[in-house]
């Protein structure tokens, strides 16, 4: 059971706490509640009271003690018996209810409206009837004096069905265009509707007439307001003869006197949301107004706020039990919660010992635990840098620190530290598991990488360690320990490659060392042994034992070194194999290519020599390039080679020296021929 207090109003949560999966026996249950604390101390004042997916609607019978809700998934309807605090009945729909309606005072005449235009009689046995409506309906209401319902909903008309004669009567012909909901007044049973349009029509049943009209849409908006389109009406309810109390989908609640077109109050919810639910509280003036993320008690003469309510899940209905401080609501979850205010008035006959258990909380205040406040110190202002906010409304001052509301506590940690809550998850998963692990035995930590190399290299050194204890000599620093080489054990670029080629034909090497280097301790262990019994032997016996060792294991090496490369060519094989297929599967379409302006196109021949060319050595391109007369050798004076290249023109290259010789030669001819005329002259001038 939570405990919340606001305006000094102390809220009981009744439904809080872990439920039990149904499937489970009564024997694992036991089980369960004498391990887990939580689900010892939990309040299931009605057991079973929930819904499998959401519940939508709930009701309390007149009578007090049958409490009925339906919901999904699948749609169906479930009857709660109060005395005796559990379920009496479960009944499967065929499709899901827009809102029903308890006709009798138990639960033996309900009507149910559909979402899909049908209204569903149910007796006290089961299914009773079944008819339909022309329009999709939204809402409906049972006029007692002449047994009517009056069905409303995405039409302009008011469909009514008489339950005495069961047959359906002329409808009524308002000027909206849909209707979202309706109400009768329980005193002079005025009928009244409230529009898309954000108007309430009210009709006199007896008359058939329209006899008032409500512009609820202009009278919601006030200075403070900010509304994006035209608000309709999304709840209303009657108190008394007098007053009515109409919601819209803007998120306001105004409250009217029939004999006046003005609201005598209008509050605002101030979360733009359409109003779910209104309910009349009479023993202190409250009206209980609710959307579906906050339930909201306020003063029904001021607007005062008297106190307020935020679920974890989406509000989809409210109930008042009547004549006593229990909320029950129907919500976007499959546990439908209960909350006892005893400021509201006493609890219910079926559940007096709640009286007992509040009373007791009330004395002892230490035991008081503040669900919705985190206490604070000025260090951990300062570490979310909040200490900006002390002085203000959010911070109430206590003792050496602060309350702060909850939220805005984990909303700021959040931004100071947003993987907080990961590492505190993973520090706890490590703390469990090394505290299993205590009673196991403890072994080294190895590093995440090359984990193989470190367990070799503690295996080494324990050995070492014990010739080094014998022989009284230091012990030499561990590579595991050394600054130098921990960058190899920590990042993951250093880690061995084992599948690399280089690996596997030095691994044999590898392994026959430290076969080799564990032999050479056993033989100095049995080498002291021997001094300590003062037995001499021959010097070369060890080294020969140690030569023919040593040859053994060069020839072993071999052998696997060769294993390796076998293994090696096999696997490029297969490579090679897959490669062939996937060319051989491929298909290849034709290129078009465009070629550019000023170029001539060559054949493809030319590519094909030059590959043959390159295919060539080296002595054979030479050969072939001094025939050409590209290139040409020739012997120097110390004795080497001297070879000089020709680069290889190209077309417009050679057109243009073309046209230079021609050039060249068009002038020469030209020079001549004048030096020949001048020639000419010069000797006709001689014979003058």
């Amino acid at each position: 059971m939570q405990v919340s207090s606001l305006n000094e109003v102390k809220i009981y949560s009744l439904s809080a706490g872990r439920s039990l999966p149904e499937w489970l026996s009564d024997r694992k249950k036991r089980a369960l509640q004498k391990k887990d604390v939580d689900i010892r101390r939990r309040i299931e004042l009605i057991q079973d009271f929930e819904m499998p997916t959401v519940s939508t609607k709930i009701k309390v019978s007149r009578d007090g003690q049958y409490v009925m809700a339906v919901g999904t998934y699948k749609p169906r309807v479930r009857c709660f018996d109060t005395y005796q605090l559990s379920q009496k009945f479960e009944r499967c729909l065929d499709s899901e209810v827009v809102t029903f309606e308890i006709l009798s005072d138990d639960y033996s005449k309900i009507v149910f409206l559909q979402c899909d235009r049908f209204v569903e009689f149910h007796s006290q046995h089961g299914h009773y009837y079944r008819t339909r409506i022309p329009k999709f309906g939204r809402d409906f209401s049972y006029h007692y004096p002449s047994c009517d319902l009056y069905f409303v909903g995405a039409s302009s008309e008011v469909y009514r069905l008489n339950l005495e004669q069961g047959r359906f009567l002329n409808s009524l012909q308002t000027d909206a265009s849909e209707s979202n909901v309706c109400d009768i007044n329980p005193v002079h049973f005025l009928f009244a509707m409230g529009t898309a349009e954000g108007k309430v029509e009210c009709w006199d049943p007896r008359t058939r007439n329209r006899v008032g009209l409500l512009d609820c849409a202009l009278s919601s908006v006030t200075a403070d307001t900010e509304i994006d389109g035209l608000p309709s009406i999304s709840a209303l309810k009657f108190d008394g003869a007098l007053n009515m109390a109409v919601g819209t989908s803007t998120g306001q609640v105004l409250l009217y006197d029939l004999r006046s077109s003005n609201p005598l109050i209008v509050k605002d919810h101030h979360y733009g949301l359409p109003i779910k639910s209104i309910q009349f509280q009479h023993q202190l003036d409250l009206i209980i107004s609710a959307d579906s993320r906050i339930i909201k008690m306020w003063n029904k003469d001021t607007g005062k706020i008297f106190t307020s309510m935020e679920p974890e899940y989406d509000i989809n209905d409210v109930c008042l039990y009547p004549n006593s401080g229990m909320l029950m609501t129907a919500n976007e979850a499959p546990k439908m919660n209960i909350y006892y205010i005893p400021v509201l008035g006493p609890a219910p006959k079926w559940c007096s010992f709640l009286d007992n258990l509040t009373e007791e909380l009330e004395e002892n205040p230490e035991s008081t635990v503040y669900d919705d406040y985190k206490f604070v110190t000025r260090k951990d202002l300062e570490n979310l840098g909040l200490s900006h906010l002390i002085g203000s409304s959010l911070l109430r001052a206590y003792m050496h620190g602060f309350f702060m509301d909850i939220r805005l506590y984990h909303k700021a940690k959040m931004m100071a530290n947003p993987f907080a809550y990961e590492e505190y998850r993973r520090e706890k998963i490590r703390q469990k598991i090394e505290e299993t692990r205590a009673q196991r035995v403890q072994l080294k930590k190895l590093p995440e990488v090359n984990k193989e190399l470190a367990l070799k290299l503690i295996e080494e050194e324990g050995e070492e360690q014990q010739v080094t204890r014998k022989r009284k000599q230091k012990n030499l620093p561990s590579l595991l320990k050394d600054d130098r080489f921990k960058v190899m054990f920590e990042n993951p670029d250093y880690q061995v490659d084992e599948q690399s080629e280089e690996f596997r034909l030095l691994n044999p090497l590898v392994s026959k060392i430290s076969e080799k280097r564990k032999r050479k301790l056993k033989i100095l262990e049995e080498l002291e042994a021997q001094e300590q019994e003062e037995e001499e032997e021959p010097e070369g016996k060890a080294s020969d034992a140690e030569s023919s060792e040593s040859s053994d294991d060069e020839k072993g090496w071999v052998e696997e070194v060769r294993k390796q490369r076998k293994l090696l060519r096999q696997e490029e094989k297969v490579k090679r194999q897959e490669r062939f297929k996937e060319d051989q599967q491929t298909l290849l379409k034709p290129h078009f290519f465009e070629i550019k302006e000023g170029e001539e196109f060559r054949s493809f021949k030319d590519s094909a020599k030059k590959q043959k060319l390159m295919k060539k050595t080296l002595e054979d391109r030479l050969k072939l390039e001094e025939k050409l007369g590209t290139l040409n050798v020739s012997d120097t004076t110390v004795g080497s080679k001297q070879a000089t290249f020709k680069l290889k023109k190209s077309e417009q290259q050679k057109k243009q020296q073309e046209a230079e010789k021609q050039h060249r030669q068009e002038r020469k001819t030209l020079r001549r021929s004048a030096s020949h005329l001048k020639s000419k002259r010069g000797r006709g001038r001689l014979f003058h």
